[in-house]
């Protein structure tokens, strides 16, 4: 699980996060009884709001981790890489670009972003999906940092895209598993990107992006797309490509290894 994207995302986005009515601390029932009341003023049905958030508690080793994070990033690019992009690391991810070529090529062609950074976010964020993805109820896991005072707004939100994930049937509550901030499947969107960019590409008629590859890789190229990634460009640090990549990670530490791991699946 790769902390160091979860920490520059939060950050950036915390000022800019809406006000919602409920308010943070003090009992956590209540807490949850006012946020149900603006779930419900969103749209989201009494029977999602009654499953997901009936019985639900407070998690306090969420909060422990959570105060636990660093906010700052302090290895050389040349460590950080060496310990992310090895060489099993890059050969499983070049049979996963022969496995996957047909995929890709419409990925691709739809989105224009390169099969490469693809397979090199895939493999940075779950080890091509075989790794960890979190085993922790996303739905406590935010109501538990919604409640918190820290950034109450930000998780209220990413609680609500959450709830939304449900009713809209990509997944069912008892499969909504993640990691300590709720970051979701196998290239870790948090809820609300999940809504903004998920892409039902295996065409089943909703988006899984647990286990679903094709919706896990068209759903990324989805968010550098619209985010300006443009096939064929270069994305080396300084790039418009590199900027476009922001969206996905802020920092330029973690950008330059995707750049480099995408490099090396290429034979760059």
């Amino acid at each position: 699980m790769l902390r160091l994207r979860l920490v520059v995302f939060l950050g950036a986005l915390v000022l800019a996060a809406p006000s919602y009515a409920a308010r943070c601390g003090g009992n956590f029932n209540t807490f949850v009884q006012s946020f149900s009341q603006d779930a419900a003023s969103a749209g989201i049905s009494q029977d999602v709001i009654s499953s997901a958030l009936g019985n639900v508690q407070q998690d306090g080793g969420v909060l422990a981790f959570d105060r636990r994070q660093r906010y700052t990033f302090k290895k050389t690019f040349e460590q950080y890489v060496a310990t992310r992009v090895g060489p099993g690391r890059i050969n499983g991810g070049r049979a996963l670009l022969q496995r996957h070529a047909a995929l890709l090529a419409r990925i691709e062609q739809q989105y224009g972003v390169p099969r490469q950074i693809l397979v090199a976010i895939w493999g940075l964020e779950s080890d091509f999906g075989k790794g960890d993805m979190g085993k922790l109820p996303v739905i406590r896991t935010l109501a538990t940092l919604a409640h918190d005072c820290r950034r109450s707004d930000l998780f209220q939100g990413e609680l609500l895209a959450a709830l939304k994930i449900v009713q809209r049937g990509d997944l069912r509550l008892n499969d909504l598993i993640g990691a300590y901030a709720g970051e979701i499947g196998q290239t870790q969107f948090l809820p609300s990107s999940y809504i903004k960019y998920g892409v039902d590409f295996d065409g089943d008629g909703r988006v899984d992006l647990r286990h679903s590859v094709p919706d896990v890789l068209a759903s990324t190229a989805n968010l550098l797309h619209s985010n300006g990634f443009k096939m064929g460009a270069p994305y080396d640090e300084g790039s418009a490509n590199f900027e476009a990549m922001r969206e996905w990670n802020r920092a330029v530490i973690y950008r330059k290894t995707i750049g480099y791991f995408a490099d090396r699946l290429v034979g760059r």
